[in-house]
């Protein structure tokens, strides 16, 4: 009997990206995938992830841990199409990814951020996982090719008339340059934003683990009780066997309790668990 130990423990990232990997081959699977039952895909899922990871963790472990996954890579599928809705000209994939941070956490129901992109890259061109473009809303230049309040003739400013030295109003920004500024501007607001988000990340992922390894501890508490409820069974019926009166039994019969008596007391003495040769039979001196 495994202890529990060797049963679980917390998942690595090795773990989970077997499980993920798993998952995918078995669950999308073009031939059987959309035919097999709920229990069957698990018991073959279980079966890849084991070879994959040489983890030897109950199909029980596997289908509560992708619970957990799955959940966390919907959420973060979700603020990801929200971030991709929302941005705008100019800004590149780290302002996405940080937008997609800023959404996984304000949608609450779990961890505030996102960790697990290697399991993203193994599911996201699955159905249950695809984002689906919406296309980026249109932001037109906010600044205007000519400022019709200000003209490069002096017979319309009031100025130039009283003197020729005085300057003019300066140009328009261009269309370049404004996309610049607001890019300039966009910039350091993603690295103050990136900051905070460094200085909170480590304290959330630490409350993070401490809350995986409760659920792991108690679902390893369930498994070692299963076990243990096992072990009562077993003890129970071997006390019967021992126990079993045997003098208004037929000879065969006898001989049969005898054989199963004696496979109980070379389980406990020698830890055979092989059932009783028939030659016990001829033996006397048992």
């Amino acid at each position: 009997m495994a202890s529990s130990i060797e049963v679980g423990g917390s998942w690595s990232t090795n773990e989970d990206i077997a499980l993920c990997q798993s998952w995918v081959n078995i669950s999308h699977d073009p031939i059987t995938g959309n035919e097999m039952k709920f229990h069957h895909m698990w018991s073959k899922i279980h079966g890849e992830f084991c070879q994959r990871s040489g983890s030897i963790r109950t199909e029980m472990a596997l289908s509560s841990r992708w619970k957990l996954l799955n959940k966390e890579l919907g959420k973060w599928r979700n603020a990801l199409t929200k971030a991709k809705a929302n941005i705008q000209s100019g800004q590149n994939l780290t302002d996405e990814m940080v937008q997609a941070q800023m959404w996984f956490g304000a949608m609450g129901q779990g961890k505030k951020s996102f960790v697990h992109f290697q399991c993203w890259e193994i599911v996201k061109d699955c159905s249950r996982f695809k984002i689906i473009p919406t296309g980026p809303p249109v932001v037109m230049n906010e600044t205007p090719l000519h400022d019709s309040t200000s003209t490069d003739s002096p017979l319309d400013s009031p100025m130039e008339t009283e003197s020729p030295f005085v300057p003019r109003p300066p140009r328009p920004i261009g269309r370049k340059a404004a996309k610049a500024k607001r890019g300039a501007t966009s910039t350091n607001d993603c690295v103050q934003l990136l900051e905070q988000i460094a200085k909170s990340t480590s304290l959330r992922i630490e409350r993070d683990l401490k809350r995986d390894e409760m659920d792991m501890a108690r679902e390893e508490a369930f498994v070692l009780q299963q076990q243990m409820a096992q072990e009562k069974d077993i003890e129970d019926r071997e006390m019967k066997i021992m126990a079993m009166d045997t003098s208004h039994m037929s000879p065969e019969t006898k001989a049969y309790w005898k054989l199963r008596r004696r496979d109980v007391m070379r389980k406990k003495l020698f830890n055979d668990d092989g059932p009783s040769n028939t030659d016990w039979l001829n033996d006397e001196n048992h």
